[in-house]
């Protein structure tokens, strides 16, 4: 069975993993209060991957530690602790943890508007916490303590800095085996590790959580951009752009200062204040009203490569998975009644395909409902919801619905994508918006000649660029399809004889419009053809005496594979045939 097949069995019992990472929390914190006494503790979740603990500690804790710190963990799980649940008032509930000297716990009671709390112990540990666990220590049989690092308490910068340790837990030590593999594999094909391996990206201090694309990684960028155009245009899409900058009022009006404001920079210009955008929408409303609008424009499918900025703590950041500044494929489809359904089912459409070309094969998909706060009426939510769902089914798309789970302006399909090695990534999303026509007061002139509200469809492909960027490179493990390969092709010489013919060569596979590279140093043919291995080109064509007399290569595939003698026009042809197909 995969790491990925073992997560989500466990998922299919998703309560009982919960319990049981919680529990294994719990395990975590008491093994550090043994280790390091007046540790003081923050809070200990389960997490979709596992659970961490948060801790004040008087020593910083290394990943030299962990070692040290999980044995102790797995010596409380074999004394069978027993899990109990006690409950408290507040006022008993903060002597006792004041008296341990647990700043962070008597924080978080004052908070609760309960008269009692909950307080669960076993051993001589004591925590506060609503539970459930498990029964006891010993159901917990798959443990592992995989990484420390930084965290704010409670997530904000002016709080003290605490130390967060993580960890995972299954039920058995086989299944943690197997989830352990599947990590050593992810580490191999980390996108910062082979971002630097490959010349593609790098980050530096002169912009912290900004990536710095190199010469070859741009061309991958551009590819995946020029790919995305190629599809949209075919699909009816009109590309438009907006500023990067807008005024602080046409957020407000969005909506987006007021949930944003946090996480958003802001500037002035002529002594007005003014926002760098976090998102794109407003934007796409600018351009909308802009001109007068008839039912016979719409469906307007107004598509943007936007350049977004949002402030992000530096403990979050993640290469390119969580960066400060990223580009939104971000679409924004202006219609109305009838049209919503066949819309949603052309963008479903869209989506799958261009998944497809990435070789990404298992496609999870979930349709998302009203959640409780939210705004609009039934009818409107009544009719996106059985808009989506009616897509979905015209498209014999098997998906999962998450009551509750919509945004509060509409419903919305989340579109999740397993990679190579069984991780699955949520990237793209439909979103159906009432709200945000109606914040703008958006219009056009229906059949009747009266004014009528538009629905605003939000929907992006890649999601973020960028983290689509670092997906590849860890989906192919930097071995990218020859479309996207930087370098396509790179010619060899055996010896300096040959460097004429190679130059030549080398000129015309770039009128072709192939990628190619030249390495007429004079190193062996076996040091060089190695190296293009490492690097990780899709061929390579050798030259000696013999091509150069008959005019030919010896090509060589990825892989080590001898593909024989071939023609400069065979050569040709079979690059651009697969350069076409963008079989991945």
């Amino acid at each position: 069975m995969s790491a990925a097949n073992i997560q989500k069995n466990l998922e299919k019992d998703s309560e009982k993993i919960k319990r049981l990472r919680h529990s294994a929390a719990h395990v975590l914190a008491q093994a550090m209060q043994s280790l390091f006494p007046g540790t003081k503790l923050g809070t200990g979740p389960a997490t979709e991957a596992g659970f961490f603990y948060d801790f004040e500690v008087a020593k910083p804790i290394t990943e030299d530690d962990l070692e040290k710190i999980e044995k102790e963990c797995k010596r409380i799980i074999a004394e069978n602790q027993e899990f109990k649940q006690n409950f408290l008032s507040k006022k008993e509930a903060i002597d006792l943890f004041k008296k341990r000297g647990e700043v962070y716990k008597c924080e978080i009671i004052e908070g609760i508007s309960d008269d009692q709390v909950s307080i669960y112990s076993n051993g001589p540990f004591v925590d506060l916490c609503r539970g459930p666990h498990m029964a006891n220590t010993k159901e917990i049989r798959g443990y592992k303590l995989t990484n420390v690092a930084g965290a704010y308490w409670r997530g904000n910068e002016h709080n003290p800095m605490l130390q967060r340790i993580y960890g995972v837990a299954f039920t058995s030590e086989e299944e943690l085996k197997k989830y352990l593999a599947q990590l050593e594999e992810a580490k191999k094909r980390d996108h910062r590790k082979l971002g630097r391996e490959l010349d593609l990206f790098s980050f530096h201090e002169e912009s912290p959580g900004i990536p710095f694309y190199h010469p070859k990684g741009i061309i991958i960028y551009n590819e995946l951009i020029n790919f995305w155009r190629d599809e949209h245009e075919k699909g009816g899409y009109l590309e438009i752009r907006t500023p990067i900058i807008l005024k602080d009022l046409l957020w407000k009006q969005s909506g987006h200062y007021e949930h944003y404001k946090e996480n958003m920079y802001f500037t002035k210009v002529d002594e007005q204040d003014f926002a760098i955008r976090p998102m794109n929408c407003p934007g796409a409303t600018v351009v909308y009203r802009s001109d007068a609008r008839s039912y016979r424009d719409l469906p307007l499918r107004l598509a943007e490569l936007g350049l977004v900025h949002r402030r992000e703590l530096s403990g979050v950041l993640h290469g390119l998975f969580r960066a400060k500044a990223f580009t939104i494929d971000d679409t924004h489809i202006f219609c109305y009644g009838n049209q919503i359904r066949e819309e949603i089912s052309k963008v479903i459409s869209l989506i799958m395909r261009i998944y497809g070309a990435f070789g990404f094969q298992k496609i999870s998909i979930n349709l998302s409902t009203r959640p409780k706060d939210s705004m609009g009426t039934d009818e409107q939510w009544d009719l996106a919801t059985q808009s989506l769902r009616e897509a979905l089914e015209t498209n014999q798309i098997e998906y999962d619905t998450h009551e509750g789970g919509g945004a509060f302006y509409g419903p919305k399909i989340d579109f999740e994508v397993m990679d190579s090695i069984g991780r699955t990534w949520q990237c793209g999303t439909i979103q159906l918006d009432f709200q945000m026509p109606e914040r703008f007061n958006l219009e056009y002139t229906g059949e009747d000649g009266k004014a009528h509200r538009p629905v605003m469809v939000h929907r992006a492909v890649f999601g973020s660029i960028e983290r689509f960027y670092g997906i590849l490179v860890e989906h192919f493990g930097g071995v990218f399809p020859i479309w996207l390969a930087p370098v396509q092709v790179k010619v060899c010489t055996i010896s300096e004889k040959q460097v004429e013919f190679s130059v030549g060569l080398h000129k015309r596979l770039g009128e072709e419009g192939i990628r190619s590279e030249l390495d007429i140093r004079s190193e062996k043919i076996n040091y060089k053809v190695r190296e293009a291995e490492v690097e990780k080109i899709p061929y390579v064509a050798v030259i000696g005496d013999r091509e150069v007399a008959s005019n030919q290569v010896s090509l060589r595939g990825r892989g080590k594979k001898d593909l024989g003698i071939i023609t400069i026009r065979q050569l040709t042809d079979q690059l651009l045939s697969e350069i076409r197909l963008k079989r991945s």
